[in-house]
């Protein structure tokens, strides 16, 4: 069965919507990921995760987001950052869109940690102008999941190009992952980082922020399982309904 939008007709999302009005929308960044990773990586993440919670529940898949929240990395070759407030416009955007044709439970499912806050305000805002139940999440049960299949410490609790997205990355799009190139880097913290306006972009030499080369294909794998099995839960609950 077709889960994403993009390849079904109007008249196909239309009957789809009347059995289970339900969608994803991956929210992902176009930025480096280090040496080893290609810059759509929160992109292929986050789809990789849709499409699996999709098949579980029979939610529809809309296309990407896929220029994001990206500060930090706006002077990195290739990255292309949305102001904040134009990201959150277009969340409100989307959800406005889908509630005039009978969307009851909107995911939007983010591959991009610091779109966090974006997303956080976008879904609050929203929620006062729709009846959209509208849920943004990053890889729910993060915290368990990370201390079950990961060898590595984070660096500062962020995951970027680490061991987590890497193993990830190896399980979605093996062969756009170059493990001959991770570098591990655990970039030196200014005494003022988090109160001035020091960019994580200026940190690392490399562009990772801890240790790839931990990573495995079968740790993503196990991950994306557990993630998706979370993510489905989630839609079920939000939705009011028990797993048909």
């Amino acid at each position: 069965m077709a889960n994403r939008v993009q390849e079904m007709t109007w008249q196909e999302v239309e009957e789809r919507i009347r059995k289970f009005p339900v969608a994803i929308v991956p929210v992902g960044s176009t930025e480096q990921h280090g040496y080893h990773l290609p810059m759509g990586t929160d992109i292929y993440l986050a789809e990789t995760l849709a499409d699996m919670a999709a098949k579980k529940t029979g939610a529809l898949v809309y296309p990407s987001i896929n220029f994001s929240y990206s500060w930090s990395w706006r002077d990195r070759v290739g990255t292309v950052a949305l102001r904040q407030q134009i990201l959150q416009e277009t969340l409100k955007d989307v959800v406005r869109s889908v509630e005039r044709y009978g969307i009851r439970v909107l995911v939007f499912l983010n591959g991009h940690e610091a779109n966090g806050s974006t997303l956080k305000y976008a879904v609050r805002e929203v929620q006062d102008e729709t009846n959209v139940k509208v849920l943004g999440m990053f890889y729910p049960g993060l915290s368990e999941i990370y201390s079950e299949y990961m060898e590595t410490p984070t660096w500062g609790g962020m995951f970027h190009a680490c061991e987590f997205e890497t193993s990830l990355m190896l399980a979605a799009k093996e062969e756009l992952v170059h493990m001959e190139r991770a570098k591990e880097e655990y970039p030196k913290r200014p005494k003022l980082y988090g109160m001035d306006n020091t960019s994580i972009g200026d940190l690392s030499v490399s562009g990772t922020y801890g240790d790839p080369t931990c990573a495995t294909k079968e740790k993503g794998e196990k991950m994306f399982r557990r993630f998706a099995d979370n993510i489905a839960q989630i839609i079920w609950e939000a939705l009011g309904e028990a797993p048909a």
